[in-house]
């Protein structure tokens, strides 16, 4: 599994194989049952992680008691909380192991000294981080700009995958619209490649 992330340190640094192999050999890999919280809304985050198998639920409830879906980690996403701006530090979000789960731990308290040991892990965890957030801007734009219809395509061509393996409720919520809606608009689009030119 730490193959994956030999492939991030190969492509976003220029440490040696040797110090390449120090990292790896530091680096917390654990597995999680499914349905295990790794955080808390409310929490304070003492970990991220980076998804080797499995995927993660990001979600919170709301003022109306409503549990809304934000975002699903899956296989080589890196999943952090930026939340130092806020004066408690506490997490607006729970994350929730949606399937068995193979995850790269890293402890927050021990980044800087892991960052001062190998200096180019900084870089490269900038690196993913700027990666990450430009797709995130760039899909929250289109996400804001689409059609529920045009939502659900978008995720079919970027994550094909992602619609058969997370509850249907969950993933409405995701793409802010009603389970009944979902199952509608995935008929339609169904009937639409069953029967091209209608």
């Amino acid at each position: 599994m730490k193959h994956l992330l030999l492939q991030y340190m190969t492509r976003l640094t220029s440490l040696s194989e040797v110090e390449q192999q120090a990292v790896l050999d530091e680096i917390i890999v654990k597995e999680y049952r499914k349905g295990t919280t790794l955080l808390k809304q409310g929490e304070v985050p003492g970990y991220c992680y980076f998804v080797l198998k499995g995927c993660v639920r990001q979600h919170a409830v709301d003022v109306m008691g409503r549990d809304i879906t934000s975002n699903f980690y899956t296989e080589e996403q890196a999943i952090s909380t930026f939340n130092a701006h806020k004066p408690d530090k506490s997490s607006e979000y729970t994350l929730t192991c949606l399937e068995d789960c193979v995850l790269v731990v890293g402890r927050l308290d021990t980044e800087r000294e892991m960052y001062a040991k190998y200096t180019q892990l900084e870089t490269m965890t900038r690196r993913m981080i700027e990666e990450s957030f430009g797709q995130v801007q760039e899909e929250f734009a289109a996400f804001i700009a689409s059609s529920p219809e045009e939502r659900l395509k978008t995720l079919l061509h970027k994550r094909p995958g992602l619609i058969s393996r997370v509850p249907q409720h969950q993933l409405a919520s995701y793409l802010g619209m009603t389970p009944e809606s979902l199952s509608r608009i995935k008929k339609r689009i169904h009937r639409g490649h069953a029967e091209p030119g209608l």
